[in-house]
């Protein structure tokens, strides 16, 4: 049971992850180099522009999508960052306060949760606005596939573990 948590946790912060990667992908290139850390899921967004065969113009018109979405996503990336301070704080030298913990997981669960729909708003922009027919169906497509090894990733979680049956 907890393993199958820890999934949950993991996919959980994978999908916020790549919803910072999506902002961050809205930083101009003079920004300092903490502000590239997800600079690994550019890769990905490279990855799914090959894939979807995105015209020059439409990879410009997705870059003005994200620069159109940069200010009201700088709030939430420094609430995070004031979020992840204070955690650290109030745990440092191994400090353990119950109470202030939980506030502050409960505030980052808040900022999560407003990251992960302002990503899905713009990628629905994305979806809607730039992308033709055909690109949306390759895109459908690579979404289902995504879907597919998700489920098989649960099942297999799912599945009791062939070392922890007691043998007879």
């Amino acid at each position: 049971m907890k393993t199958k948590l820890w999934m949950v946790a993991a996919a959980l912060l994978a999908l916020v992850l790549s919803g910072f990667a999506m902002l961050s992908y809205a930083q101009d290139n003079t920004a300092s180099a903490p502000q590239k850390v997800w600079s690994g899921h550019h890769a990905h967004r490279a990855y799914l522009m090959r894939e979807l065969n995105l015209t020059d113009a439409q990879k410009a018109q997705i870059k003005e999508i994200f620069q159109a979405n940069k200010q009201s996503g700088l709030p939430l990336f420094q609430q995070m960052a004031a979020n992840r301070k204070a955690m650290l704080e109030a745990t440092s030298n191994g400090n353990y306060d119950q109470a202030k913990i939980q506030a502050l997981a409960t505030q980052q669960a808040q900022l999560r949760a407003e990251m992960i729909v302002q990503k899905q708003a713009i990628q629905h922009q994305i979806y809607t606005q730039v992308l033709t027919a055909d690109q949306r169906a390759k895109a459908d497509e690579l979404r289902a596939k995504q879907i597919s090894r998700i489920e098989s990733r649960l099942q297999k979680l799912s599945q009791p573990d062939a070392s922890n049956v007691p043998q007879q």
